[in-house]
This record gives C-alpha cells, structure tokens and sequence, in this order.
C-alpha cells in the first residue's frame, strides 16, 4: 500500500513539475498538504508521509451562486431510500474531468460539514461523489437523525467552498 502512495505522489509530483512550464510562465499556484500519516487525521484512509502538491489555480464562484436540496427541508422526517434531488443556481454541472469555469459537480456529505475552498474532497461512505455530473440520486439510511451536506467542486474535484453547499437535518424512520 506504502508503495502505490508512493508511485502516485511521485506521478502527481512530475505532472505538476512537467504542467509549471517556462519560468516565464507566471501561474498562481496554491498548495495543499496532503498527510499520509497513519496517526493522523485524515478522510481517506491513507498511510504515510506528508507531502505538498501544486494546487490549480482556483476558479471563482459567480456571486450569488448557491446549491440547495430541491425537494427535501430542514427537519423533515423521511424514509429510505431517501430520494434527493440536487438544485443548482448561477453554474452549470458537468462532469468531473476539467477544470471550467463556472461549472462542476455534485457532492453529498453525511453527517458532515461543507469543504474548505479549492480543497479536494474526500470520496469514501460519507464523502459520496456524483462525477458524472448526476443530478439526483437515492441514499439508503437506516432509520436515525442525519446532517446532510450538498458540496459542489470543480472539474478536480476541488470544492468551491461554503458559498457552494448547503447543511440540513433529517431524521430518517
């Protein structure tokens, strides 16, 4: 396992360098750590070192922007399979893949909260990524109180930060 980390840090560390061009080349780069520590605390599991990558430059979000659940609230009390319907206003969803300006995709956080800006978000049970560019989806909960956190990235899967999600409560019979 230490050893595929290793590979894919090394194969994001020489894409980045191969990306940085001329020196003339003036991209405003953002980093990001990325901790493979196993004592520490991390969303995806890894095991490791920490290492620092070149981070594309962030795209903006448009003002007044905003995704919200388009056909459950705050507080209601629902059953599973939970239908959940993403609404987008002021950007377009697409696919991941590309980084686009005004455009990205869907994410749903359970029982957590929104990502950090330009920060990639995690993909694991709680983390749950629609890439594809899906706009609805189906959640199997068992019966509980659950915080629901819609979260759109870019193209990277870099969250586009707090403008862009919205927090509900839910309890699930």
């Amino acid at each position: 396992m230490k050893k595929t980390n290793y590979m894919f840090m090394s194969m994001i560390v020489a894409m980045s360098l191969a990306s940085c061009g001329s020196p003339d080349n003036k991209k405003e780069e953002k980093k990001i750590e990325i901790n493979l520590d196993k004592d520490a605390h991390n969303h995806d599991g890894h095991e490791g070192h920490s290492h620092e990558v070149a981070a594309p430059t962030k795209l903006s979000v448009p003002e007044g922007a905003k995704v919200f659940f388009a056909n459950i609230n705050d507080g209601d009390v629902i059953n599973s399979p939970v239908d959940v319907a993403f609404g987008i206003e002021g950007m377009e969803v697409e696919a991941a893949g590309a980084l686009n300006q005004g455009k990205g995709h869907h994410h749903i956080i359970i029982n957590g909260t929104y990502i950090d800006g330009n920060v990639i978000v995690p993909q694991n049970e709680t983390n749950i990524h629609f890439g594809a560019g899906e706009t609805e989806t189906q959640l199997d909960l068992e019966p509980g109180e659950y915080t629901l956190t819609m979260q759109f990235a870019d193209g990277f899967h870099q969250s586009y930060g707090e403008q862009m999600s919205t927090t509900i409560k839910v309890t699930v019979e």
